[in-house]
């Protein structure tokens, strides 16, 4: 059976119906889906034949003696051996992993950065990567990287994995294609994709230039965080995260794939596309969710609660109610609290925050932190609002308000986040920033009554 050789027309299976097609809903749920008719075995996983003369093969993303196996059985053209050939040594210089401890970089203070603007040349997924901050030891599989992406090209017959780490794709310009393994996922702002690890796949460009932000996790899967008197509804519903359909190439074309491994880049080169999976079930898949279905909770009548409260996604660590990673999400929402201070209290603590503008205005921060910014506060070092901040939340006629226009994130992380020479050197740092406190007056004089 002869096969589209346009790499944009990949053999998908049927869509669902209704708003979402192409996609299966559900969170970590165990899908199936083939995109021909009897491609997928039943009632066992392993047949002696396989229908269609394709091979089986388990992709795993945890050990097999784990609690609760993350793994999908896929039914592809060729075993994935033949995906993989001699390796060569390449490299990729802005895309840097822990630990990455620069002797000339300070990653002590608050930093700022402006968005890191595109330039005229052609960049891909992966040369356009742009590591920010590592935290953490790749080899030892804790902690994260976080990078920003300038993205103008397809990758053309290329394909990459990664074998260090999960990968959190949040979108700031632009629209992306992700042609996997499992199918597609296509992803706009105000939307986020789950790339996990071992999974191979193509990005290609459907509207650029396109920019946004990556966490690239090191450490246990991201999980829907625990609601605990929240109950079982608000925040993040788990029938909003969508995984795709099957979906398949058999293209006979000379091709590239890249692999990150324990922080490295290697290349192999193979005869054909690798992205011919036909039919697969299990519960490890890449996914993707619409930020605007996140539903926030809140003070409803005193006091600003943890910024924990607006969590989307947590990576566990080793440590109890300590994450390697926590993805939180600052979105429009109503303030109603009462004889309350409303936006984020001064603080230091022992988690790293990393955040990012997606659009709008951040409450704590009026001005300076735009749209593709990003701001770093690491562990143990003071932040929270500026002047201008602290006077009008301070002075405020307090009636309902409604936060609009408005989607801020955070990585956050129990580990010190270390700056890249980029991000100290290249990236549009904001050298003024540490002074937005520095008008802050002092209010005491020793005698009672409010300031």
């Amino acid at each position: 059976m002869n096969r589209p050789a346009d790499p944009h027309e990949m053999i998908q299976a049927p869509s669902l119906q209704g708003p979402h097609e192409g996609y299966m809903p559900g969170f970590a749920n165990d899908f199936e889906t083939e995109a021909l008719p009897g491609a997928l075995p039943q009632g066992m996983n392993s047949p002696q034949k396989c229908n269609y003369g394709l091979y089986g093969e388990q992709l795993s993303g945890t050990a097999f003696t784990a609690d609760v196996p993350e793994r999908t059985w896929c039914y592809r053209i060729r075993p994935s051996v033949k995906h993989s050939h001699r390796y060569e040594k390449i490299d990729l210089p802005h895309w840097k992993s822990a630990p990455c401890v620069d002797p000339d970089v300070i990653s002590l203070g608050q930093y700022r950065w402006d968005p890191v603007p595109h330039s005229d040349e052609g960049l891909t997924w992966l040369t356009g990567m742009r590591t920010m901050t590592t935290a953490g030891d790749v080899n030892t599989q804790v902690g994260m990287a976080s990078h920003i992406y300038l993205v103008t090209e397809t990758m053309e017959d290329s394909y990459f994995f990664s074998a260090d780490s999960e990968l959190l794709v949040v979108p700031q310009e632009g629209r992306l294609r992700f042609a996997t393994e499992l199918g597609i996922i296509d992803l706009a702002p105000q939307e986020i994709a789950i790339i996990p690890r071992g999974l191979v796949y193509r990005v290609e460009v459907l509207e650029g230039p396109c920019r946004g932000f990556v966490c690239e996790n090191y450490g246990q899967k991201f999980e829907l965080p625990g609601r605990g008197p929240i109950g079982a509804n608000c925040m993040a519903n788990p029938r909003d995260f969508k995984a795709p359909v099957a979906a398949f190439e058999d293209r006979e074309t000379p091709s590239t794939v890249t692999i990150k491994w324990c922080g490295q880049f290697h290349e192999t080169k193979i005869g054909h596309s690798p992205l011919d999976v036909v039919a697969w079930h299990g519960n490890y898949a890449p996914y993707k969710y619409d930020l605007t279905t996140y539903c926030p909770v809140g003070a409803i009548l005193f006091d600003h609660p943890d910024p924990s409260i607006f969590t989307v996604l947590t990576a566990p660590s080793g440590v109890p109610g300590t994450a390697n990673i926590d993805f939180v999400l600052f979105r429009e929402r109503w303030m109603v609290a009462e004889k309350t201070f409303r936006p984020p209290w001064y603080h230091k603590n022992i988690m790293s925050e990393l955040m990012g503008n997606i659009y709008g205005q951040y409450d704590a921060k009026p001005q300076g932190f735009v749209p593709g910014g990003m701001s770093l506060h690491n562990m143990m070092l003071p932040h929270g609002p500026d002047k201008n901040a602290f006077e009008g939340a301070s002075n405020s006629n307090l009636g309902p308000e409604k936060l609009e226009n408005t989607m801020s994130f955070m990585f956050e992380t129990r580990f010190p986040q270390h700056l890249t020479a980029f991000a100290a050197k290249e990236a549009p740092l904001q050298d003024d920033y540490i002074d937005c406190w520095s008008d802050i007056e002092k209010k005491f004089d020793g005698t009672p009554g409010l300031k």
